[in-house]
Order: structure tokens, then sequence, then C-alpha cells
């Protein structure tokens, strides 16, 4: 009893080695009778991790001069300085969070000049009264390259100037003002001009401005978005005039205007809206005209009279205009069936077989007339041409046969 047990613990012990690559390539051999699916599997599988990893993984916002925005056109860097030095910087990028932001500071027991409003609405979204309430909602604007619908609707001390010239790279300030000065020197590249009762940054005399700003310094207006990019705020005062200019007031409200900001009208414009003034005056001479023109060169007819009139067509000319149809639709079927017809019928009144007579009496009685076989008359009547080569032989051969048949 005490060596069996060793024994049989032995026998076990060699058959558990044996199950395992069993399993194994058990395993292997169901991969390869289902390779296709196996792989479609692991692609399917491989998809689903990815599009998983996709959406948990943050994205950044790709917005221009967007402070959540680390690309070049972005402006995450001025951002994050100006909250380093306690400015609250919050971005908006709809009118309704915009007001609702201004709201709530003045509900704060904030003043309204605590609070300054960066606009960068290139697309021109936001209609005049729109932006009359923003800016008497806010203590102070900050207009990023406005048009010139933005600045009238926010005041007429600032107005479009041009653009800096091409040989013009670094603008120096030129003024007074305490910001600009401070600031120094900025890069110009590709920037706007504006004119206004007080400018700094101007390329010449005559030009316009780079910085401008209202008598009372609500409104400033800045003609370069590179100024507070990611990519220009390192370069020259740009940094230092970003920060002086956005950085006067506790809070920042960062607005973005989008598609959704542009005002729907209550009732669609209707067609006299739509047309130039021009169009009221000149659609009735137009009118005119074309009513004197009727009148001059128009004529007065009677009513219709219908007259029978003796018309004869000569049978050669319906023969001819029947072959052209035939002939440009490429009928050949039809074409060969008349030219049988045709046949028949002389050959019978030939032969004297009455109107009665059918395709094979025809045949029987042309063969007998001719010493021939009911065989080779019948291959001739019945052949089927199939193209307008094989046609215009058969005729040939038909004719041959009329001839034939009527020849004394």
């Amino acid at each position: 009893m005490i060596k069996e047990a060793p024994a049989a613990g032995t026998a076990s012990a060699a058959i558990t080695p044996r199950e395992a690559p069993g399993s194994h390539m058990a395993v292997l051999g169901w991969v390869r009778r289902h390779r296709t699916w196996t792989q479609l599997l692991l692609v399917f599988t491989v998809g689903v991790v990815l599009t998983v990893i996709g959406q948990l993984t943050p994205r950044d916002d790709s917005t221009a001069l967007s402070i959540h925005n680390p690309a070049p056109d972005g402006a995450r860097a001025a951002a994050e300085i100006l909250k380093t030095r306690g400015v609250d910087v919050s971005q908006t990028d709809s009118y309704g969070a915009t007001m609702s932001a201004l709201g709530a500071g003045r509900d704060s027991g904030r003043a309204d000049g605590e609070v300054t409003v960066l606009l960068y609405d290139r697309n021109g979204y936001l209609d005049r009264n729109q932006l009359q309430r923003l800016a008497g909602a806010a203590g102070r604007v900050v207009v990023v390259t406005p048009r010139l619908t933005t600045l009238t609707a926010l005041g007429n001390e600032i107005r479009p100037a041009g653009v800096v010239p091409d040989s013009v790279s670094t603008l120096n300030p030129g003024c007074g003002l305490q910001d600009p000065v401070a600031a120094g020197p900025v890069t110009a590249g590709a920037g706007y001009l504006y004119q206004s009762a007080v400018l700094c940054y101007r390329p010449s005399a005559g030009f316009g401005g780079l910085y401008a700003s209202a008598d009372n310094g609500g409104l400033v207006v800045l003609g370069s978005s590179r100024i507070l990019s990611n990519e220009g705020l390192d370069e020259k005062g740009n940094a230092a005039l970003a920060l002086r200019t956005l950085g006067s007031s506790k809070r920042l409200v960062w607005y973005l205007p989008g598609i959704a900001d542009v005002p729907v009208s209550s009732s669609p414009k209707t067609l006299d809206e739509l047309a130039p003034p021009w169009v009221a005056f000149l659609g009735p001479w137009l009118a005119l005209v074309v009513a004197l023109a009727m009148f001059w060169q128009g004529r007065r007819l009677g009513p219709l009279v219908f007259e029978p009139l003796p018309v004869v067509v000569k049978a050669v000319e319906t023969v001819e205009g029947r072959a052209r149809l035939y002939h440009d639709s490429h009928a050949v079927d039809r074409a060969a069936d008349n030219l049988r017809s045709g046949t028949l019928v002389r050959l019978a009144r030939i032969l004297r077989l009455g109107p009665g007579a059918e395709a094979v009496d025809i045949a029987a009685s042309a063969a007998r007339h001719l010493g021939r076989s009911t065989e080779d008359m019948t291959e001739v009547l019945d052949a089927r041409p199939r193209t307008e080569s094989e046609l215009v032989q058969w005729a040939q051969r038909l004719d041959r046969l009329e001839k034939e048949v009527t020849a004394p």
C-alpha cells in the first residue's frame, strides 16, 4: 500500500503535463479555423479601445485667441499670467453668458469700473443693440481688430484708418499714455490702424495708430491679435502692453462671439426690404418701356380661320422620308419587313396568285416559274439581315428576283 501511493501520484503527475499542451493546441487549432473572425474581433477591439481613449482624453480649444488654446494663435499664456497677478479671467462664448457674467459682478457689490471685457468679434456676429448693451454693462471694453460696424455701434470716436505698411515690423509708442509708454515698442506685422483723439504706435504722420483709445478710456482698440497670442506674446513689449491693458481691473471677461450670437429676426424680410432703393424708380420705368415696345412692335391678329388646302405628296417623297427615318434609327428589322412585304405583293400580282396568297404559296409559285427549288426561293424571301450592309445586299437579291420573274 505504501508503494502504490507514490505510483498513483506519479501517474497523475504524468497525466497533468500532457493535458496542458493538448489544450493549448486545441486553442491554436480553433484560432486557425476561425482566422477571419479572430482578426475582425481583434480589429474591433482595438477600434473600441482607441475610441474610448479619444473620448476620455481632454481636448484643447482650437479657437483663435481662446484662453484655453495652447496653439500659436491661442491666448492661454496671457490668461495664465493675468491669473497669477490676481485677475479673475473667465472666457465666454455667447452673448447671454457674457451679460450674465457682467450682471454677477454687479450683484456681488463690485463697481462697473472693476470689470473689463475683451471682445474679439472677427466675423462681426454682434449687431448694434448687442454691442451697445455690452458697452453699457461693462466698465471698460478692449476690442481686438474690430470691423467698421463694430466701431460704429460702440461709438463715433474711433474709426478704421487702413493697415500697417509691409515695411514696418515694429512700432514705438509715440504718445503720452501710461500703458504704451511703459510697454515700449511692439510688433506691428499684419496689423490694422485706427483714427482717434488718443493714438499710439503710429507708423508715421498722417496714419492712424495700432493702439487707439476713447477720451474717457472706456474703449480701447488693439489693431493686432499677435500682441495677445501665444506666438507673439514674448516679442518686444507685447506682453507688457497686453498685461497692462487687460490687467487694470479685478475681473476680465474674455468674450469670443460665435454664430449662435447672431440675432434672429422675428419676421423674414420682404422683397421690398431686400431690394435696393433704386428699384423703386427703375422698376416702373422698365415696365413703361416694355409696354411702349409692345405697342410699337406688336401686331393685331384676327381670329384663326381653318381653310382646307389641297396637298399632294408624291409617293417617292414618302418612301425616301421613311427610309431616312429608318436609317437614322438603325431600324434594320423594320426596313427588312417592309421590303419583304412589298416584294411578296408584287410577286403575287405578277404570278397572278391574288391578294390572299401566303408567302409559302408565293415562294412555291416563283420556284416553279423559274425552275428552282422551293427551299432556295424561301431562303431568299425569308432572310433576316442584321446589319445595314446585309440589308443592302439582301435588297439587291430581291430586286434581281423580281426582274427574273418579270423577264419574258
